[in-house]
């Protein structure tokens, strides 16, 4: 896909290195955007073998408002290492989605907490007044971030609706570009599809701010070299990005899909490219 090699030579070229929480350097880019026409072809990167199975199960654990990953890790490990022994998360991006706490008070000056189920806020509102610039969703709550291991990265993200097609953009603290970015793209764009099939609209565009933008470096022969991804992605800048699949959803309500409901057709990639997780 054109639009993430050019995010990752924007990256390489205009990027500072400097040190991370990780112990291990980053080249860091201040203020990343790109956008794909989810028109073309459902964007799960081709120019390395993505983990199509395992991203589609962590998307349904984020539409399941579940705080755990108990269900998940039955599919996957990519949750475990931020996550206590019985599979609690302080920060758990689907239960925002469909539990948001929100604070308010009453009558008599006292605080009361009601959640907010902004998944259905947004299919409700898309439904009743599609031109809305409200249409927001936020993992983003303030006293969990101060405290939490890993506070929301993609943690904000809105639609928009014009012509009769559904656009998404999503914002994101902190973005991994070897590893994590190429999953964002594609559990995001996933996630329009499923919403605009809900509310009977057409695909637009997936459009992403990455305010920092960072791949992990290491000196050669240094005890991080393993968390190096440089040559990784450099490697890809020298494929060929093949036809990108498509995705067919089976028509039922957003709450009933289940992981059979999906089929990727025509998923061809180059090799896989194995990046370690500076954790």
């Amino acid at each position: 896909m054109k639009e993430y090699l050019d995010l990752v030579k924007t990256v390489l070229e205009n990027g500072t290195r400097k040190p991370s929480r990780t112990g291990v350097d980053t080249i860091s880019y201040f203020g990343a955007f790109y956008k794909v026409d989810l028109g073309k072809g459902f964007p799960l990167l081709t120019t390395k073998k993505m983990v199509w199975k395992s991203l589609l199960h962590e998307v349904l654990w984020y539409l399941s408002g579940e705080n755990h990953i108990r269900n998940l890790r039955k599919h996957t490990k990519i949750w475990d290492a931020w996550a206590d022994e019985e599979g609690n998360l302080e920060t758990a991006y689907g239960y925002y989605w469909r539990h948001f706490p929100s604070a308010s008070k009453d009558k008599n000056g006292n605080w009361k907490v009601m959640e907010v189920d902004q998944i259905k806020y947004v299919i409700d509102e898309i439904r009743r007044n599609p031109n809305s610039r409200r249409l927001v969703v936020t993992a983003w709550e303030p006293g969990n971030a101060i405290n939490s291991k890993l506070p929301p990265c993609h943690y904000t993200y809105t639609f928009n609706v014009n012509d009769g097609k559904l656009n998404c953009h999503l914002t994101q603290r902190s973005g991994d570009i070897a590893l994590g970015i190429p999953f964002n793209l594609a559990a995001y764009s996933l996630l329009t599809q499923i919403i605009a099939q809900e509310t009977n609209l057409e695909l637009g565009e997936f459009a992403h701010t990455i305010i920092d933008a960072h791949i992990y470096v290491a000196d050669e022969g240094s005890d991080m070299e393993r968390f190096d991804h440089k040559k990784g992605l450099l490697e890809q800048l020298e494929r060929e990005p093949l036809t990108l699949p498509r995705l067919e959803i089976v028509k039922k309500p957003i709450d009933e899909l289940t992981f059979e409901d999906f089929t990727l057709h025509g998923y061809k990639s180059h090799d896989r490219i194995k990046f370690e997780v500076a954790v």
